[in-house]
């Protein structure tokens, strides 16, 4: 008899558990990466503010709807979901801001990336620092600084960065602007950041070059590094924002397979990249593989959480809060996790879902599903789920104000507007 992808995971025993949705399709999609991904941790040391005392969760977060969040959680984990609080998950102390903390490392990297693609003709030179004038969020890279010096201070050393380090988060800032350039020539948008895109101002054609140039000038930096471990790590970046973007032009007939669709395209295209860079930086400094695998999930589930939340914001923002058209997804076709939560409540999306809401009304009539369901509300608790499963990870690593930042910086990603 068929074992539903769900249950494949659970079927190793007790002590193979699956804490999150994505945890369980994850396993299902990456065998090799089952063990690392999906062993519970819980057995092993969280360390608290106060040396020896483990961190306190808060009460579990109860969603409200028609449609109970348990019930999803069950029919594919076979188990009622656990979330808490990220902001009251280490009340025993003030968590650092991210930015102030990064601050220091972040200040010349746009300059640094700058001078990465210095090239003679002028027209070129102009297009490739088009989005790197400062005005960014400068997320990713933010990240991976205050992850490395994190694990730096857990591997016994000082805080400051390594220059392989820095060079990743510079790498990392400028893989995923290169992404976006080519996004853009995909999806045919016009804005990006609050401004005209490239390909809207100097043509398709230009724009891909443009997004290779700056891929081929960050794949020399990630060269001069000269690990090969980490070279293997950040080109499986590229590999999976391929792969992901592939996915995203197909879907999928079944329900369940469609949100493990959602999922994994959500790691590839978003997530990877976080995840990667975070576990990157690690291999600089801790030979350990408990330790990169640390930074691999906090990456993880901070970006899954990242994109979860922008895909909510597709639906309650204007596009002057976005710096992009809000309901873009649905315009490009694209049955995000607000559309695949309220498909529960209103089968009648199942239809505009598999013909990419092509037809007349399609993308009006499903933006009105989506107001009238709970897809909004239980993409948002997935979001906590993640971000829980975040912190819980990070809370592995030795008290820093580093990895302190890191955990506020959860709180950041569910609590942002734009």
């Amino acid at each position: 008899m068929a074992v539903p992808w769900w249950g494949q995971c659970r079927r190793s025993g007790t002590s193979f558990t699956c804490t999150s949705l994505f945890e369980t399709a994850w396993c299902f999609s990456r065998p090799s990466s089952a063990s690392a991904s999906c062993l519970g941790r819980t057995s092993r040391r969280s360390w608290s503010h106060s040396e020896g005392r483990q961190a306190k969760l808060s009460t579990p977060i109860k969603p409200k709807g028609s449609i109970p969040t348990t019930l999803f959680f069950r029919q594919f984990l076979g188990s009622s979901p656990r979330c808490y609080s990220c902001r009251n998950l280490h009340s025993d102390a003030k968590l650092k801001d991210p930015f102030t903390l990064a601050q220091k490392d972040l200040k010349s990297l746009y300059d640094d990336i700058r001078k990465e693609l210095f090239v003679s003709k002028e027209e070129l030179k102009f297009l490739c620092d088009y989005y790197f004038d400062g005005k960014g969020k400068a997320i990713r890279p933010m990240i991976v600084v205050l992850m490395a010096r994190a694990l730096n201070i857990h591997s016994n050393r000082s805080g400051d960065l390594l220059p392989g380090q820095r060079a990743i988060a510079m790498i990392s800032e400028m893989i995923h602007t290169a992404s976006l350039v080519h996004d853009d020539v995909i999806d045919g948008s016009d804005r990006r950041r609050g401004k005209t895109t490239i390909n809207e101002i100097w043509g398709e054609k230009k724009a891909i070059l443009a997004g290779d140039f700056i891929l081929s000038a960050a794949s020399m930096a990630l060269a001069r590094i000269g690990n090969i471990t980490v070279v293997k790590v950040l080109s499986q970046v590229i590999e999976d924002l391929v792969r992901g973007e592939f996915m995203q032009l197909g879907s999928k007939e079944n329900e369940n397979e469609r949100f493990k669709h959602y999922l994994e395209k959500t790691f590839k295209k978003t997530a990877s990249l976080i995840a990667n860079s975070c576990k990157a930086v690690s291999i600089l400094v801790n030979s350990d593989p408990e330790v990169q695998e640390i930074a691999f999930q906090y990456g993880k589930n901070v970006g899954i959480a990242f994109q979860l939340v922008d895909d909510v914001l597709d639906f309650t923002s204007g596009a002057s809060q976005l710096g992009k058209p809000s309901a873009a997804d649905l315009r490009l076709g694209l049955a995000t996790g607000p559309v695949l939560f309220a498909c529960q409540q209103f089968p009648e999306l199942h239809a505009m879902i598999m013909r990419r809401f092509s037809s007349k009304g399609d993308v009006d009539r499903a933006w009105e599903y989506v107001l009238q369901s709970d897809g909004v509300e239980q993409t948002n608790y997935l979001a906590q789920r993640y971000c829980q499963e975040a912190i819980r990870h990070i809370s592995l690593l030795r008290p820093s104000a580093e990895r302190d930042a890191l955990i506020r910086l959860t709180e950041m990603v569910l609590a942002r507007d734009k």
